[in-house]
């Protein structure tokens, strides 16, 4: 079970964890162990995630969430299995967490009258210092 907050837990049974071979620097280790990790989360059918979370989820997730509805996380930034493993389960949690916060919904706001009155003003002043920059008369 991976705790993400107080109230909402992933059961087992919603992740699925596989392990291949990581790329990269490693010698002969790279060739013989399967350290890297992909972490599957059925998040469409899970039954601890809110239907406005996984909305949000989707959209964070981006190009990690499958069109069957789950999200896929591919951790190979170390040399350990069991290391790689938790970086998942952790970066799983963060993403989860940042789904749980709703954004703030956008009030409309209008300039006020007065704002408006400065800008023309200044237009104004700025216009007629332009005009005096015309050609210069005959003396």
């Amino acid at each position: 079970m991976l705790r993400v907050t107080d109230d909402i837990a992933i059961e087992d049974w919603e992740l699925t964890e596989s392990f291949v071979r990581s790329g990269g620097p490693g010698g002969q280790n790279v060739n013989k162990v399967n350290t890297a990790v992909e972490l599957r989360f059925e998040a469409e059918r899970s039954p601890n995630l809110p239907g406005p979370v996984k909305a949000r989820l989707r959209r964070l997730a981006g190009r990690r969430w499958t069109k069957d509805g789950a999200v896929i996380l591919q951790v190979s930034e170390e040399r350990s299995q069991a290391r790689n493993r938790e970086i998942a389960r952790e970066r799983l949690a963060e993403l989860i967490r940042r789904a749980l916060v709703a954004p703030k919904k956008r009030r409309p706001t209008r300039v006020s009258l007065n704002q408006k009155r400065k800008r023309v003003e200044a237009k104004k002043r700025r216009g007629e210092v332009k005009a005096l920059r015309g050609s210069v008369g005959e003396e």
